[in-house]
């Protein structure tokens, strides 16, 4: 499961979240013993069923396991920014918290530090699989106390996705690796003028794009640069890098040569399912940055079906800017399953985690949801590596990879690394300004603990 967009938690939004929580997502937990209640990201795309057909088959197997329980699903149907929101909405209160739910990493330590989550480490202990999950997916669920607040279910990498046909009208290579940015640059100028119809490169900007944009776009480029967004010797967010500016400066070449999307289906909250639904499996969309999920949506009975996909379109790893060592680069994150502080029923919510991470079911989502396995005896099973196209190259770029800044203020940089991005794509900002812009908002989001370079 991708890590998507996500939003800064606007009052507005808190008060919208506030009057539709319970009608949109049902009631919490209550105080019925023996009625597990689970709350999940339903995609917005109603012919993508992947995590239900998976919960639904979870849910069979624990009503077996378990005779008496009964298992109740509280999907929440909405854009990424809009789940989390009312996600902490629900989790503030006895009456409406769930007993399980779905937590993103990018998410989890600022819900930690509000103290919506429990800590599972007396659960963990006595559960034998834990010690088969990988040392940094469980890094991801950690807490500054030291303690874990959720259980991995997969982590994805990302890199450059494009399409064959367009490369060959282009007369670029395929296979195709560059070795720095300008060699993707010019990629795209060369689509740009061989093949004027098709959009060059797609990297995801702005606000409405939310974690796209910050992870699959900005710290794509950013961790190919010699600077990071937190320095973890002194433990301080870091403003003023040339590497900063760097990116922003690649951002708003793309859209300044019109080498991306027009700026208005960019800024589009639902730009992503179009890549994915549309743009790529038409032919229309060169050069792609995004994630390993991406065939996700090309399944049987996902509505997008596209079974020739692995042969109409190629990988390569991004590059680092000028080629420095490694060379590539790449970012992970993940989801976890989660249990609320309030949850009415903590020892059942484990008892349905241990049933979805079983070394059988937890093969049957990575294959299913186009994830990068996290349990080592799954990521050496041949059925895994062998289940689908792609899978052995995004797995190799986790050797390459890095991870957010995993602190209760990491979703405030996020939303002003946004603000940053869309403000160089739409041209009120040169990236001088917006960088300096960033650096004032980080000062806010950080509380001044910020070193300047």
């Amino acid at each position: 499961m991708p890590v998507r967009p996500t939003a800064a938690l606007l009052p507005t939004l808190l008060a919208l979240a506030a009057a539709t929580t319970l009608t949109a997502c049902g009631g919490g937990s209550g105080s019925d013993p023996d009625t597990l209640k689970v709350s999940f990201k339903q995609s917005t795309d109603n012919n993508i069923k992947v995590m239900d057909t998976f919960l639904a088959d979870i849910k069979k197997q624990f009503e077996k396991k378990y005779p008496g329980k009964k298992v109740e699903f509280i999907p929440i149907k909405a854009p990424d920014s809009e789940y989390y929101t009312k996600l902490q909405q629900m989790l503030r209160s006895p009456k409406t918290a769930p007993d399980l739910v779905y937590e993103d990493t990018f998410l989890i330590n600022s819900d930690i530090t509000s103290g919506y989550l429990k800590p599972l480490d007396d659960y963990l202990a006595k559960w034998p699989d834990w010690d088969r999950f990988i040392d940094s997916a469980k890094a991801a669920a950690k807490g500054e106390d030291g303690r874990t607040y959720g259980v991995p279910d997969g982590t994805d990498t990302r890199g450059l996705w494009y399409d064959k046909a367009v490369f060959a009208k282009a007369g670029l290579p395929a296979p195709w690796q560059p070795k720095t940015w300008d060699d993707v640059l010019e990629a795209a100028r060369t689509i740009k003028e061989k093949v004027p119809d098709v959009t060059p490169l797609n990297v995801y900007t702005g606000k409405p794009a939310g974690e796209a944009a910050t992870m699959q776009g900005f710290e794509m480029l950013l961790y190919g640069t010699e600077d990071r967004l937190y320095d973890e010797r002194t433990k301080k967010w870091i403003a003023g890098s040339q590497g900063f500016k760097d990116s922003l400066a690649f951002v708003e070449t793309v859209y300044r040569e019109k080498l991306g999307p027009d700026v208005a289906d960019a800024l589009d909250p639902n730009f992503g399912t179009r890549v994915r639904g549309e743009l790529l499996p038409q032919g229309k969309l060169g050069i792609a940055l995004d994630g390993s999920w991406l065939p996700q949506d090309w399944l049987e009975g996902s509505g997008h079906e596209w079974p020739e996909w692995s042969e109409k379109l190629g990988l390569a790893a991004m590059p680092t800017q000028h080629g420095q060592a490694p060379g590539k680069v790449s970012m992970s994150g993940g989801w976890t399953w989660a249990i609320p502080a309030k949850a009415a029923n903590p020892g059942l919510a484990f008892d349905f985690i241990k049933t979805m991470q079983t070394k059988e079911n937890a093969r049957k989502w990575y294959i299913a949801n186009s994830g990068i396995a996290v349990r080592e005896d799954v990521a050496n099973d041949p059925a895994y590596a062998g289940a689908q196209p792609g899978i052995a190259f995004f797995t190799d770029l986790v050797a390459s990879t890095h991870y957010r800044p995993a602190y209760p203020a990491y979703p405030k940089v996020s939303t002003a690394v946004q603000e940053a991005m869309e403000s160089v794509t739409t041209g009120d900002a040169s990236v001088e300004e917006a960088a300096r812009n960033y650096d004032e908002e980080l000062e806010a989001a950080t509380d001044g603990q910020v070193i300047r370079k």
